[in-house]
C-alpha cells in the first residue's frame, strides 16, 4: 500500500522550506561551486537580549531593525547578518535564506579543518539566551527540521556557534540539551558534539 501523498506540498523548493514561514533576508550570497551543505549550526539570539517575542529579529535580519528603538541596538548599529531559520520560543518557524544560498550567521569559524563555515552550513537560530534554556516546542520543531535537511542534504555535522568559533562565541551554549536533541532527531549520536 502506498502512501497518498496528494495534494501535500512538496517539503522543498529552491532550498525553501515549505513549512516555515518565509521572510527573505537581503544578506546572502552564492556558496562556492561544488560545496556539500554537511553542517547545521544552531545559535541562540534575543533582541533585545533577554526580551522574547516581537519582531526585532526578523526585523535585524532584513536590515528593518530600528537603531533608535532600543539602548542595545547602538551597539550592533549597521550589522547585517542572517541565518537560514529562526525558531521562535512556542516553536515558530521563519525561513529567511534558501539553504542553497549562504546565509551570513557563522562568522569567522572553523570547523574539520574547513574555515568559513558560512560556505558549507546551514544556520538555525533559536529564540534564547546564550546559557539558557529553550522550550519543548523548540527542540519539537528542531526535530522535524533537522532530520528533514538531512534527507535533503548531505548533512553530516551538527554543532553550535559554541564549536565552531571557541573563544570568541559562546552560544547556544549549556541551556542546550544536545543528548536530547539527538533522541528527538533520530540521528546518529556521531553527527553531534561529543557524539560517540
Amino acid at each position: 500500500m502506498t502512501e497518498n501523498t496528494v495534494g501535500l506540498p512538496k517539503a522543498w523548493r529552491n532550498g525553501w522550506y515549505a513549512f516555515a514561514r518565509p521572510c527573505q533576508s537581503p544578506n546572502f550570497g552564492p556558496r562556492p561551486p561544488l560545496t556539500a551543505i554537511d553542517l547545521v549550526v544552531l545559535h541562540s539570539i534575543s533582541l533585545p537580549p533577554g526580551q522574547f517575542g516581537g519582531n526585532c529579529v526578523q526585523q535585524l535580519f532584513t536590515n528593518q531593525l530600528d537603531w533608535n528603538a532600543h539602548p542595545y541596538f547602538k551597539q550592533i548599529e549597521g550589522l547585517q547578518v542572517s541565518a537560514h531559520f529562526f525558531i521562535q520560543r512556542g516553536g515558530e518557524l521563519w525561513q529567511f535564506v534558501s539553504c542553497d544560498d549562504r546565509a551570513w550567521h557563522a562568522g569567522r569559524s572553523y570547523f574539520a579543518g574547513r574555515d568559513n563555515c558560512n560556505d558549507f552550513s546551514i544556520g538555525i537560530e533559536l529564540e534564547g539566551l546564550e546559557g539558557g534554556n529553550f522550550e519543548p516546542a523548540q527542540y519539537e520543531t528542531l526535530a522535524a527540521l533537522v532530520p528533514a535537511l538531512a534527507l535533503h542534504y548531505p548533512v553530516r555535522h551538527i554543532a553550535g556557534h559554541e564549536h565552531i568559533a571557541p573563544g570568541r562565541k559562546a552560544d547556544p551554549g549549556p541551556g542546550l540539551d544536545w543528548a536530547f536533541l539527538q533522541r528527538c532527531t533520530g540521528l546518529d549520536a556521531r553527527c553531534f558534539p561529543d557524539g560517540k
